[in-house]
């Protein structure tokens, strides 16, 4: 073959997964916190968004059925809203003086992909939306009750528990099928720019297969800090979304090789 034809091909290198211990989500949230005082002003600025997105939803929202949808599926849609973290965390990795104006591009990086993947979480959402309305009007039929008054029927009601058990089971299994896919996707899609959508999907469900347990117990973490942030009228979340943005940008570095 004569060597001005000669085809240059890049072989597509699939990313492999390493096996992590127990430990290995509380070393990612010490790292998470590290990162968070690091570049305090940077990530308070997204704590800070958050909060106030969560005062608003709940500002423009009517029904405990809406209400509950959207606080809880904040947590689908996590891993694509903390983009902006996971470049911080990157940038300090790099020794890079952290700004915020570019952190809020860096979806750029690798636009078609990461666009893809926000498609499907927007979709999931949307499908959880109508499913945590149905499932409050299953258990409510005479009209849907304010948050206050279903978390009263909650505790005292008969069918309280049994509401409180379908609406977990049902919230639980969504949230599973997006942590398997997402745990690290979002980040590599960041980090590798030739990295596509589906690739990442596939290597972040391959880390969960691998590393069952820690990643389970990394998204009890998850959930319990995001719990704790929504308790607090949304105020916590001001510095728990930073710190586990921070903390899932390092779970992505030491799983995926």
């Amino acid at each position: 073959m004569d060597e001005n034809n000669r085809e240059t091909r890049t072989e597509f290198v699939w990313p492999e997964t390493a096996v992590v211990g127990m430990d290995a989500p509380v070393r990612w949230l010490r790292k998470g916190w590290a990162d968070f005082c690091a570049a305090i002003e940077v990530s308070l600025a997204y704590g800070v968004a958050f909060t106030a997105m969560g005062w608003g939803l709940l500002g423009v929202t009517k029904g405990a059925a809406v209400e509950l949808a959207l606080t809880t599926g904040f947590l689908l849609v996590g891993p694509f809203v903390c983009q902006g973290l996971y470049d911080i965390s990157r940038s300090l990795e790099r020794r890079e003086r952290v700004k915020l104006a570019p952190t809020l591009f860096a979806w750029r990086r690798n636009a078609p992909a990461v666009g893809f993947y926000s498609l499907i979480l927007a979709l999931l959402m949307a499908v959880w939306l109508r499913i945590s309305v149905v499932v409050v009007a299953l258990f409510f039929p005479k009209g849907f009750p304010s948050l206050g008054e279903l978390l009263a029927n909650v505790i005292t009601a008969p069918e309280g528990l049994m509401f409180l058990i379908a609406y977990s089971i049902a919230g639980a299994g969504f949230a599973l099928l997006v942590f398997a896919t997402g745990v690290v996707s979002i980040p590599m899609l960041l980090d590798r720019e030739k990295m596509d959508a589906l690739s990442a999907m596939i290597v972040s469900f391959n880390a969960l297969r691998r590393n069952l347990g820690p990643m389970l117990l990394w998204a009890l973490i998850i959930v319990v800090l995001a719990t704790a942030g929504f308790a607090s009228w949304f105020a916590g979340l001001s510095v728990a979304v930073p710190v586990i943005g921070h903390a899932s940008w390092h779970a992505y570095r030491e799983v995926v090789r």
